[in-house]
């Protein structure tokens, strides 16, 4: 597996990518994360022009999982209830992440890259979200507590310091 930065001829693979991430969701128990077409093809390519969007690949080059990676304060993530970051130390912050089922490990391939870049890593998924709070704990994160979307929605919040 590699990660690089996602280019506007990844788009068709990289919508296919989230919408399996869809179908998983729904297959899970998950109906309520990712609705209306989130993440958005615009969203997408917001975060292509960015330089934010990656995409992990298979050796023979073709993509299979895709995620956002920006490094600076996230809005969402200034107010956390029922709990606490681990440090108020600059940090990264995974969104977005998908893999259409084909390569395993892609969580850890993206928190491995990331942890390259800052030794503080925060994500949140839906309380729905059972895979992804399981691959998470696996991973080494730590539930903090929640936060809100710019829509107002809560989400469980995770903090690894690498």
């Amino acid at each position: 597996m590699r990660i690089r930065n996602a280019e506007q001829s990844d788009m068709e693979a990289i919508m296919a990518i989230y919408e399996e991430g869809r179908s998983f969701m729904r297959a899970t128990g998950n109906a309520n994360q990712w609705v209306n077409g989130y993440p958005s093809r615009a969203l997408i390519e917001g975060d292509i022009a960015n330089g934010n969007c990656y995409v992990v690949e298979s050796d023979d080059g073709a993509a299979h999982g895709v995620f956002a990676f920006i490094i600076g304060a996230d809005p969402t993530y200034t107010i956390i209830e029922d709990g606490a970051w681990l440090n108020d130390e600059p940090y990264g912050t995974i969104h977005r992440i998908a893999s259409d089922g084909v390569l395993r490990g892609v969580l850890a391939e993206a928190v491995a890259f990331a942890l390259e870049r800052t030794r503080n890593l925060r994500i949140d998924t839906h309380e729905d979200n059972g895979p992804m709070q399981g691959a998470l704990a696996k991973a080494g994160f730590t539930r903090c507590g929640i936060i809100y979307c710019e829509d107002g929605t809560p989400r469980i919040a995770f903090h690894l310091i690498g």
